[in-house]
């Protein structure tokens, strides 16, 4: 993970990818109204059981590809070690992304699309945090990052006369940011050891087998009522879960680094302005100053990751002595925690 990440800062930013990163960051903030309309036909399991049932499938040609080239360039052996690896961490994932998604899409019911968004992109700085119980050492700047959100969510989740008043769904969708975070530092080890395209693909299977059998226990799945939010179910199943992920993949691909991690944080704002324009919905001046404050950090705390990127460009990293002889795509990242 940190290899590719050190990779990313030398590359030569070009249009295609500024193009294809700002197309995933939009999909992925519009998705949030996906959610929220959705929710108004069927509950949230069963919402999150159809929509990664249409992710995963979405990216079954991809995987397909993926194969056979790996196959070409190697061995049908090496191809089947790549499978079996990525399904192999794709499960963990998988149960860990569920946890997140259904927090979130739980959060509907009491809270708005656009706080749940930028709620939900709080995750980037639970990382650090999270990452200090993994024994990483956390730059003091970051720490800054850290209180400038949590100040927002006061201005965001607060409410006025309240002062320790917050709404059950701004709580989730909290919770679902951590669970996320957590999702992150597991995809920053498994990505080492297995394609990112199999993790995803298995991710989307697991969570939507959880959710589906979740569903028929906790609620009552209706064909009807599934056909009626179809619309909902296919943008957010087919375009923010599969095509998104893949624009992510090729975008960053002919993106540097910074540039591509400020595109896709952008996607919190595209969800407020898509909840503004379709939804109808409306933020007092002290939600939109913590929105405001929100989206300050989370630039602030990309923008500084990206700094300490580029630095370890310049400062040789410390291979494990284990990891002498092992293929570049197999090494284990100084400082990783298998999750």
């Amino acid at each position: 993970m940190m290899d590719r990440m050190n990779d990313a800062t030398t590359k030569k930013t070009t249009l295609p990818g500024i193009l294809m990163l700002s197309l995933c960051a939009l999909i992925w903030g519009t998705g949030f109204i996906a959610q929220s309309i959705g929710m108004e036909r069927i509950e949230a399991f069963t919402f999150n059981a159809v929509r990664n049932f249409l992710g995963g499938t979405v990216l079954l040609p991809f995987v397909a590809a993926r194969l056979m080239h790996i196959k070409k360039k190697t061995s049908r052996a090496a191809a089947k070690r790549a499978l079996t690896d990525g399904i192999s961490c794709g499960v963990r994932l998988g149960i860990i992304f569920c946890i997140a998604a259904n927090f979130q899409q739980f959060a509907f019911y009491d809270s708005t699309a656009g706080k749940i968004a930028f709620l939900t992109a709080l995750y980037i700085l639970f990382v650090p945090l999270i990452g200090v119980f993994l024994g990483k050492r956390v730059p003091a700047p970051m720490w800054g990052c850290i209180a400038l959100g949590f100040v927002s969510l006061y201005f965001l989740c607060m409410k006025g006369g309240e002062s320790l008043s917050v709404n059950k769904g701004d709580l989730l969708a909290l919770i679902c940011a951590v669970f996320f975070a957590i999702h992150i530092l597991m995809i920053e080890t498994y990505t080492s050891v297995a394609e990112g395209l199999f993790l995803s693909c298995t991710q989307f299977f697991v969570s939507g087998m959880i959710s589906l059998i979740l569903a028929f226990f906790f609620e009552s799945p209706s064909p009807g009522a599934i056909f009626e939010a179809r619309g909902a179910l296919l943008y957010a199943g087919v375009f923010s879960s599969g095509i998104a992920y893949t624009f992510q993949i090729l975008g960053q691909a002919r993106t540097e680094a910074v540039v591509a991690s400020l595109l896709l944080c952008s996607e919190s704002v595209f969800a407020v302005i898509a909840a503004f324009l379709v939804l109808g919905e409306r933020m007092t001046a002290r939600e939109g100053a913590g929105c405001v404050l929100m989206l300050a950090a989370i630039v602030g705390a990309n923008l500084l990751e990206a700094r300490d990127s580029k630095k370890n460009v310049t400062t040789p990293l410390t291979e494990n002595p284990s990891d002498a002889d092992a293929p570049d795509g197999q090494k284990t990242p100084p400082g990783a925690s298998p999750l």
